[in-house]
Parts: C-alpha cells; sequence; structure tokens
C-alpha cells in the first residue's frame, strides 16, 4: 500500500533561476520539505518561501555531507509522514543525478514519486558560452559523459568512440580528472587541434570559460585556476563561440581563440 506522502525528483536546472521550469517553480512554492543538493544554486533556494523545511544533503568531491543510501531512507521516512517533498537536484533528475536511484528506492518502499525534468547543464551551459552542440557539417551528434567515477575506480570509457571527431563531446563532472581525459582522446584519436572548452559555473553570475586547443587545455584550466562545478565541451563546434558568445558574466573569461591555431 502506498503511502499518501508525494516525492517530486525536481531538476533545478544549470543554476540561473530564469531557467526554472514553471512546475518546478510551483512544486518548491507549495511544498512541505525541500532536500536540495550542493549544485542548487543559492539564487534558487532563495525562492523557496519562508517557513518552508530545508534540509541540506549535498555533495562535493571528497567531501560527502550524506551519504546516498542515507539520503533514500531520508526520503523515505519524510513520505510517510504524508508530507510534499520537493527532492530538488542541479540541472535533470536523470542525467547524471541519481535521480533513478532515488526513484527505485522509492518505488520498492510503495512511495509515490514524480520526476519534474531540468534543463541539463549540457545544453544550458554550452548555450550560455555560445558553444552549439550540434551544427551542419561540424557536428553529426552529442555524446554526454561523466568525468567522475566512484572512489578509487578508474575512469575507464570507450574513448575510441568519444574521440570520434564527428561528434561534440560534453563530460560533467571532470575537472579532478581533466589531464587524463586530455591524453585519453589525444591518444585515441582526437585531434590535438581539436577545440575545447572548460566552463565554469555556466549560466550564473560566476561563469568563466577557458578556450584552448585540446592539447593544452588542461595547462589552461590550471593556471586560470577554475573550481567545481565545471562542464568541459570538445568539438569543432567550440570554435563558433568566437561568434555566438552573447552571455556577459560578471567575471571574466580566460582563453585563446580556437581560431588562433598553430
Amino acid at each position: 500500500m502506498k503511502t499518501k506522502g508525494v516525492v517530486y525528483l525536481v531538476g533545478s536546472g544549470p543554476g540561473d533561476p530564469d531557467l526554472l521550469t514553471v512546475k518546478a517553480l510551483r512544486l518548491m512554492q507549495s511544498a512541505d520539505v525541500v532536500v536540495y543538493d550542493r549544485l542548487v544554486s543559492a539564487e534558487i533556494m532563495a525562492m523557496v518561501p519562508p517557513g518552508v523545511s530545508r534540509i541540506a544533503v549535498g555533495k562535493a568531491p571528497g567531501m560527502h555531507c550524506v551519504p546516498q543510501h542515507e539520503i533514500n531512507s531520508l526520503l523515505t521516512s519524510l513520505a510517510k509522514k504524508a508530507r510534499t517533498i520537493v527532492r530538488l537536484k542541479g540541472g535533470d533528475p536523470f542525467v547524471f543525478g541519481r535521480g533513478s536511484e532515488e526513484a527505485l528506492h522509492l518505488r520498492r518502499h510503495a512511495i509515490h514519486f514524480e520526476v519534474v525534468p531540468g534543463i541539463t547543464a549540457a545544453s544550458a551551459v554550452s548555450a550560455y558560452a555560445g558553444i552549439p552542440l550540434t551544427h551542419r557539417s561540424m557536428s553529426r551528434g552529442v555524446r554526454l559523459v561523466t568525468g567522475h567515477f566512484r572512489e578509487g575506480e578508474a575512469l575507464e570509457l570507450d574513448w575510441e568512440k568519444l574521440a570520434d571527431p564527428t561528434i561534440t563531446l560534453v563530460v560533467y563532472m571532470g575537472l579532478s580528472n581533466l589531464g587524463c581525459i586530455v591524453r585519453q582522446l589525444i591518444d585515441a584519436g582526437r585531434s590535438p587541434e581539436t577545440p575545447a572548452a572548460v566552463i565554469q559555473e555556466g549560466t550564473t553570475p560566476r561563469q568563466r570559460m577557458v578556450r584552448a586547443r585540446l592539447s593544452s587545455l588542461d595547462q589552461r584550466v590550471e593556471a586560470a585556476a577554475l573550481r567545481s562545478p565545471v562542464m568541459i565541451i570538445v568539438g569543432e563546434t567550440v570554435a563558433l563561440a568566437d561568434r555566438l558568445a552573447w552571455f556577459e558574466p560578471e567575471e571574466a573569461c580566460d582563453e585563446i581563440p580556437c581560431a588562433d591555431r598553430r
């Protein structure tokens, strides 16, 4: 028998509060409890009404505030009290957000849930950086991968497929493994001259971007001291940012124009 409580697995988008969906905002403003991740921006949390209970369960690299199994148990416990719970996640719950793990846990415990999609960082951050994910004659497709596995696990990906020059590669959570990612792509056949970018806190006033040739991307990012969260984009369409960049964040960009090749 299902409980009376409902858990809404809600995507809050990449950080800009204007990119929230209407449904996400409505649920945030009518919830009894909001359980939120570290990547949910302060600007978005400010839209939760005063008096609504807020529980932070954010994870930072190397410092997990609340283990995933405890988050699962927390959602179950809250739902058994016949509450409306918003589980607020950065981006989209089902794109590297572990929303499916939480949904499976809720289903096993006969707890009603709904999934509210959010704009995932791949599409939003690239758009704010002036980088189309596809473009005729430049990119025939997109691949989204995670650049961070569980603690102690090697970053094992199908590098030959990811080195396909006809696709745009987007890497989530890859800052700590950026050097490895660059080397593996080049070793697998991706041209060292491929335009690439790393974008920090995309869509927010704190957005910063480093663009460079793939071969020098990790050194340029280290010199610029970018910090998580970042999005890594590799592909010919990165060069279009020279003409398509439109967003003007408060922070300056650090970049080598992709057209400046040797």
